[in-house]
């Protein structure tokens, strides 16, 4: 049986593959005419909202979460309850640092995973952590998400970085709400909504 961790890594090793893909590799087959049409959305403000309601959502949930619980794992090689909080505060520093948007100070990546178990003081760290990511994503233009990021893989540009942040931090909540519904605990907005169609 396949466990959380094995399917996160999975999910990790493919978010990293997505980021060395090529612009060429990524263009329209051969023969068909490139499509030019302008994008109907503005990738900037979506992914500034996008990660505004992920830290809603993860605020929300952490606080949802009994302290005793922080320790909590579904498996010896799984991250606990606490790490995966963590491990998404301190994506949200590392993706900026690609724009060269450095972390605050306060903020070590060495093993900040395991720096604690405080509830307390993880909701803090995520709350530090998207309004650090939310600035960085409005902190550049929509002419600078075409900007090329070569360390990042060959075509690569800095709307990648902001792309494979957000979907980073989604994949994240979806092991979070995983872990939270484990131990019993629903996620609040699920239980906003079920008591909203009960009429109550």
């Amino acid at each position: 049986m396949k466990t959380l961790a094995h399917w996160a890594v999975c999910a990790c090793l493919l978010v990293g593959a997505s980021g060395r893909i090529s612009a060429q590799e990524s263009a329209a087959p051969a023969g068909q005419p490139e499509d030019k049409t302008a994008t109907s959305y503005d990738m900037k403000a979506q992914a500034a909202l996008d990660l505004q309601q992920m830290q809603q959502k993860f605020t929300s949930l952490a606080q949802a979460i009994p302290q005793e619980k922080y320790n909590w794992r579904p498996d010896p090689q799984s991250r606990s309850i606490a790490e995966l909080f963590l491990h998404t505060a301190g994506a949200g520093f590392g993706f900026p640092k690609m724009l060269d948007v450095a972390a605050p100070a306060g903020f070590d990546g060495k093993g900040f995973d395991k720096s604690t178990t405080d509830k307390t003081k993880i909701i803090e760290w995520l709350n530090k952590s998207f309004a650090h990511s939310i600035a960085a994503a409005n902190g550049i233009t929509n002419a600078d998400y075409a900007k090329l990021v070569p360390k990042l893989g060959p075509g690569a540009n800095q709307g990648d970085v902001i792309y494979l942040l957000v979907v980073h931090q989604h994949e994240q909540l979806g092991i979070a709400i995983a872990y939270a519904r484990s131990i019993g605990v629903v996620p609040p907005w699920t239980a906003d909504a079920l008591k909203k169609s009960k009429g109550n």
